[in-house]
């Protein structure tokens, strides 16, 4: 069984007959050493008892999303706050309907709604109503936004009907839970570095050339690699994020300084993943004081010079050359300029992505469309920490197919 330890995990129950089998998921949890809360539904409340509950998790069992208590410091924004994952079991085609519009009309939607933790959603409901076209659509609306589901298991229900729609066995959301808090460490003995962020080129002591480039998809996929035990170093330019955990960051902020780190390091790593929006030029000159306005001028000319191409260097490398995967952040035609730099710099692979109008940059979502020799894959719009760990995976085994 896994450990644990540490881990808070807030376990809501709907109002299902398989609400019994929760209380066996609890067990597991604390016997695995996490820490657990309980929401329970006004509907949940007539399958289970709190107190069975309170005594099962050995925490208080929260129930409404007006309790004065509670709410005297915000309970509900807290709890989700404090969670490291929020699992649903079961979570009836009720509560999924209401998640998938985003309302917020108990504690438990509420919670769902203000927590930014992942979700994991095992389902219980008839038959009939879990076959429903209505019910499919909304399950995979919250697929989309990176909700996670474990089941339905099919079988004999409690009204007697026979088929999909029975909430997954305890232990079966027990192990689902767990990779979801304890991703597997498949990847020791694989290196990675990957750039991130914007770079600065200056023009004088207080002015620069730079880009929207919020750093966050790069952070994102380093975070992705190194919980799956690959050891990653992170070149990034000057953005205002926290390291991942068991990440090597460099810190750099012209895209001249980018290029020399990651020519360094390039040849130390298997894998290369350039996802930093690199300037493509610089000042031929950069003023030793900072230029003044002027009262007759009312235009001021800034003569710029290429700056290195970083991607296109490393997969030019002869000897140590690693695998290289490039980022396209285009705001037209964004397949043909894609597959266009993916051959014309001899990449391995290229992610593209379309930031017309100023999508995406800074947002906590993103959508790809990766493409390499002879393939190609759409990847959905989901969060980028989701987003991260689905492209982790597809570079990992286009890596091992070269």
């Amino acid at each position: 069984m896994s450990d644990l330890q540490g881990k808070r995990v807030v376990i809501g129950i709907t109002g299902g007959i398989a609400a019994y089998k929760t209380i066996e998921l609890i067990r597991l949890l604390r016997k695995a050493n996490a820490e657990v809360r309980v929401v329970l539904t006004s509907a949940a409340a007539e399958f289970v008892t709190p107190l069975t509950l309170q005594a099962i998790s050995g925490s208080p069992v929260s129930q409404s999303l007006f309790d004065p208590a509670a709410e005297l410091s915000m309970g509900h924004i807290e709890l989700a706050k404090w969670a490291d994952i929020i699992v649903v079991a079961p979570a009836t085609a009720d509560f999924i309907a209401r998640m998938s519009v985003g309302m917020a009309n108990d504690l438990l939607s509420t919670l769902c709604l203000a927590t930014s933790a992942p979700i994991l959603l095992a389902p219980a409901m008839n038959q009939q109503m879990y076959a429903q076209t209505i019910t499919q659509e909304n399950m995979a609306k919250l697929a989309q936004r990176g909700v996670k589901f474990v089941g339905p298991n099919s079988g004999e229900q409690a009204c007697g009907d026979v088929g999909a729609g029975r909430m997954s066995e305890p232990s079966e959301i027990f192990t689902a839970l767990c990779e979801q808090l304890v991703p597997k460490q498949d990847l020791h003995g694989l290196t990675v570095v990957i750039t991130a962020g914007p770079t600065r080129e200056a023009i004088d002591p207080v002015r620069y050339l730079s880009n929207h480039s919020s750093g966050k998809m790069g952070y994102a996929i380093a975070q992705a690699f190194a919980e799956r035990g690959a050891t990653v170093t992170l070149i990034s330019g000057p953005v205002n994020l926290p390291t991942p955990a068991n990440v090597k960051r460099i810190n750099v902020i012209s895209a001249q300084e980018m290029w020399e780190v990651a020519m360094e390091s390039a040849v130390k790593n298997q894998l290369f993943i350039g996802c930093a929006a690199v300037a493509d030029y610089r000042m031929a000159d950069i003023s030793e004081q900072k230029i003044k306005k002027t009262a007759d001028n009312n235009e001021l000319t800034l003569r710029l010079i290429k700056n290195p191409d970083i991607i296109a260097s490393v997969a030019a490398l002869d000897e140590q050359r690693p695998f290289v995967v490039g980022f396209a952040a285009e705001t037209q035609n964004v397949e043909v300029y894609a597959k266009d730099k993916l051959q014309r710099k001899n990449l391995d692979m290229i992610c593209a992505n379309s930031v017309a109008g100023g999508a995406v940059f800074g947002e906590d979502r993103n959508a790809l469309h990766l493409f390499w020799k002879n393939g190609e894959k759409l990847l959905p719009s989901c969060s980028k920490t989701e987003l991260a760990q689905v492209l982790a995976q597809e570079i990992v085994e286009q890596f091992i197919t070269r």
